[in-house]
């Protein structure tokens, strides 16, 4: 008897699985200015956010009463809002201040998630041109208290390579960090389609590139390989592992490779801010990992989670 789940029964695992926790069924929500309960927290369906996808965002960490890597988020929500000629309508000062204000009336201090949303605003009319939005910028702070599930480290996460790409940097550049994530939506689907839990994208040339949700590395012989950059998210924990790589004589390359070379990878591991490094245990199926190597983090994945974690509690204090 085939005793196996529907798909949609079959228990899922993503990078962003975290415990439950009552607390967020009452959080305060930031939303231009104003700070209200999640029950009241709206925004308009004239929103060019909701309309059209318009908009940029970033996902922070609070570690004991500080952000991590604040100014690096700043760096790219600005330089993304600038390229589509969002005006926040604020300095990072006044982003710092609104945050403080939001994780205050929520009485939080470490262990909490932040969604940053910036969109172009109000539109007068529901259509497309940018020029309908001429109220202003919508700016919503969400936070949770929110940790890293432990079955991610101590079991991995499962992968498909999948159809759907990351595209040319003139269609849609994948720097930015955009409210449109479509394509990726699609990428999720075709992977939980395949039985797996995320999505492993490849880049218009077929190279292997980033997952639907995070940026990916493999280890191969004592060296960590990541795509080139060109057509992957701007991750800031994706930067601080290279970074840490190069600090710590780590042999570290950002370049082509193919599944080829992946299927075969001594470990694999995801880079996000919220799961930080997340071990992966099969591709497409394939378990990674030489024989008889046990599930979970290898050595140099954990190694690497050690500089990181260290890293963190040298910025945050």
């Amino acid at each position: 008897m085939d005793t196996a789940l529907p798909m949609s029964e079959k228990p899922s695992a993503t990078t962003h699985d975290a415990d439950d926790d009552v607390r967020n069924q009452d959080i305060m929500i930031y939303i231009n200015g104003n700070i209200l309960h999640r029950s009241e927290a709206k925004v308009s369906v004239y929103d060019a956010g909701f309309m059209l996808g318009d908009g940029m965002w970033e996902g922070m960490r609070l570690y004991n009463g500080t952000w991590a890597f604040f100014d690096e988020h700043m760096d790219r929500l600005f330089n993304s809002c600038k390229a589509v000629s969002i005006d926040i309508g604020m300095d990072r000062a006044g982003i710092a201040d609104a945050m403080r204000r939001t994780a205050e009336a929520n009485n939080m201090h470490t262990d909490v998630h932040c969604r940053l949303m910036v969109t172009r605003g109000l539109k007068a009319k529901p259509f497309q041109h940018p020029g309908l939005s001429r109220s202003g910028p919508t700016v919503v702070i969400v936070m949770e208290h929110s940790k890293p599930v432990d079955r991610l480290q101590s079991r991995g996460i499962r992968l498909a390579s999948v159809a759907q790409v990351r595209g040319l940097p003139h269609s849609q550049d994948a720097k930015f960090n955009s409210h449109s994530k479509l394509n990726c939506v699609i990428a999720c689907l075709q992977a939980e389609a395949a039985g797996a839990d995320e999505a492993l994208m490849l880049d218009p040339h077929g190279f292997v590139n980033t997952t639907n949700a995070c940026n990916f590395f493999i280890v191969r012989n004592g060296q960590v390989w990541t795509s080139t950059g060109d057509y992957c998210m701007n991750g800031v924990t994706r930067q601080k592992v290279i970074d840490l790589c190069r600090a710590n004589d780590i042999p570290v390359f950002e370049k082509n490779y193919s599944l080829y070379e992946t299927y075969s990878a001594d470990e694999a591991f995801l880079t996000g801010t919220f799961g930080a490094q997340t071990p992966v245990r099969e591709i497409d199926c394939k378990r990674i990992g030489r024989d008889g190597q046990a599930e979970g983090a290898g050595p140099m994945t954990r190694r690497i989670r050690d500089l990181y974690k260290q890293l963190i509690a040298d910025h945050t204090g």
